[in-house]
């Protein structure tokens, strides 16, 4: 198990951006988009072994010749002002009882990111992913932002579209981050380094559908670009949301009537607070939700 580099720039008080699967995808097609928009230069990995199975063994002539196994990359770009640092997790360790990392192959895979971070003396690290909401997929989604250090707060107050998770109505001040999102900026504390999370709202009742939600990228990315000081093209990412937003508008249109009328008031209702999903419409909507995409299933 470790970090193979395959070079060793010297970089100027770099941030590192981190991007893994999750909930909507929000998280990664973020970095990846940055990335991209950046042409940012791969600079090494995490070896897989201790981490993930083969997702791909090819066999020639009987013979296995190769094993492909999910990709944790690193890779980096000179800035005129700061350079940057990201990883691109294509998967999370996950557990067979959880789709998320967890437990000690989770924080072994978080502190060999962050091994990477200090090498390069990095005094920030991003992570980014979803934000389960009581919004409405036709909305424009806002970030949810949540820091591991007090004095970052005032910070990220001061970016439009852009609230704290501690002041979302019905959070209680208090709230989770499933998965290494959640894990590397605690471990960042730990470890000495400023740690930020930011995650774009995707409506409760599209969070167990199986695609991604690009529009809560596209805001995730409008906030990170800002913190940096940054102007990145979205074009990738409308044509995504284009695509995307009929493929959720025909989901939507097939949805009983109880339940686009309960999610039709949300586009009437006030939005100069933001909620998160009671107990009891979270269970509403489970239940109802997936009773729509089961029914076909003959579940």
């Amino acid at each position: 198990m470790g970090i193979v580099l395959n070079q060793e720039p010297e970089l100027r008080d770099p941030d590192m951006i981190v991007g893994w699967p999750g909930i909507g995808n929000v998280g990664i097609i973020t970095v990846e988009t940055m990335r991209k928009a950046l042409q940012a230069e791969e600079l090494g990995e995490i070896e897989p072994w201790d981490f993930f199975y083969p997702n791909k063994v090819t066999i020639r002539a009987g013979i296995v010749t190769d094993m492909n196994f999910p990709g944790s990359k690193f890779y980096f770009k000179r800035m005129p002002k700061k350079d940057l640092l990201f990883f691109i997790g294509e998967e999370q360790p996950a557990t067979r009882e959880s789709a998320y990392a967890e437990g000690k192959r989770a924080y072994e895979m978080a502190n060999l990111v962050l091994d990477v971070a200090r090498r390069f003396s990095c005094r920030r690290v991003f992570t980014s992913g979803a934000a389960i909401a009581v919004t409405h997929h036709t909305m424009h989604p806002k970030v949810w932002a949540v820091a591991n250090e007090k004095a970052l707060l005032s910070e990220l107050r001061h970016y439009d579209n852009t609230i704290l998770m501690s002041e979302v109505e019905g959070k209680g001040n208090q709230g989770s981050i499933t998965g290494l999102n959640g894990l590397l900026i605690g471990a960042a504390k730990r470890r000495g380094m400023e740690g930020i999370c930011l995650m774009g709202e995707i409506p409760d009742y599209l969070s167990r559908m199986p695609f991604p939600y690009p529009k809560a990228s596209k805001a995730v990315l409008g906030t990170l670009a800002r913190m940096m000081g940054l102007n990145i093209a979205h074009n990738p990412l409308e044509d995504m949301i284009i695509q995307m937003d009929t493929v959720v508008e025909n989901v939507y249109q097939q949805f009983p009537p109880e339940i686009k009328e309960r999610l039709e008031q949300r586009k009437q209702a006030n939005q100069t607070k933001q909620e998160a999903i009671s107990e009891e419409d979270e269970q509403w909507f489970k239940e109802h939700i997936d009773e729509f995409f089961n029914k076909d299933k003959g579940v």
